[in-house]
């Protein structure tokens, strides 16, 4: 069940506010308040939802997510068009509930791309996993700022984040907050985070085989991100908006 939610009239958030330390506040200004937008799943259900944000205007969306006792949802983000996009997901999960996220965003020019997620494991043996990559060329920020909050008594959680970005251009910067809060004792629980360069020697490596540099490094990114969608509903559909998009970042980046 879907519904929209406006926000209750408030000032903008300011860099004071811990998840909007790295947004564009003007963008950001352009587009408030934002719509909360509702899914909840009951018992059982199982859900899906995917964004893509690939247009010329800043957007901003606030994703809602209750999951009921065994209740499933997948959710894939991929961002890659506006001046300024920001994706903020909040999920409660119940009883054996499982929550699935794979996002990527890809940032070029002087764009400012952000994802925020907080899940909130309030029953036992609820499993998440969040898989993020980012891509940033030229003078773009990308970010993403996750917690995942395990309450008191929710034993048995099992929840992972996997959060790695690749720069393009030296002027290009990647921000990252993996953040566990954690109140039960019997938990799986994990986050890794990295930032880094296109590998030199595998480049290398694909040049003596024949490969163009141009493709080679394309062909790299593609397998980089691909993680963030394998299993996704129309996963093909989804890879083919990233290359594309990769293909325009390589080509400012070149």
């Amino acid at each position: 069940m879907t519904s929209p939610r406006p926000l209750p009239t408030r000032p903008l958030p300011t860099r004071a506010h811990e998840d909007y330390r790295y947004a564009d506040l003007t963008a950001l200004a352009s587009v408030w308040p934002v719509v909360v937008e509702e899914h909840a799943l009951q018992t059982g259900e199982t859900g899906a939802l995917i964004v893509a944000e690939m247009g010329a205007e800043p957007t901003a969306r606030m994703i809602a997510i209750t999951l009921g006792a065994g209740a499933k949802f997948d959710l894939r983000i991929i961002t890659g068009g506006p001046a300024y996009g920001r994706i903020q997901v909040t999920v409660s999960l119940a009883d054996d509930a499982d929550f699935t996220l794979g996002a990527v965003q890809l940032a070029g020019g002087n764009q400012t791309l952000e994802i925020v997620t907080e899940l909130h494991h309030q029953g036992e043996n609820a499993t998440s996993r969040q898989v993020v990559r980012n891509v940033a060329a030229g003078a773009s920020s990308v970010s993403y700022l996750g917690k995942v909050c395990v309450a008191r008594g929710a034993d048995g959680t099992d929840a992972g984040q996997s959060v790695r970005a690749m720069l393009l251009d030296a002027t290009a910067q990647a921000n990252a907050r993996p953040e566990l809060e954690i109140y039960a004792d019997d938990v799986k629980c994990a986050h890794g985070c990295a930032v880094g360069e296109l590998d030199e020697g595998a480049l290398f490596y694909l040049a003596q085989r024949g490969i163009a540099p141009a493709e080679a490094r394309r062909l790299m990114l593609q397998a980089f991100v691909a993680e963030a969608l394998t299993g996704a509903e129309g996963e093909e559909h989804l890879m083919a908006l990233v290359t594309t998009r990769l293909a325009g970042l390589l080509e400012g980046a070149a």
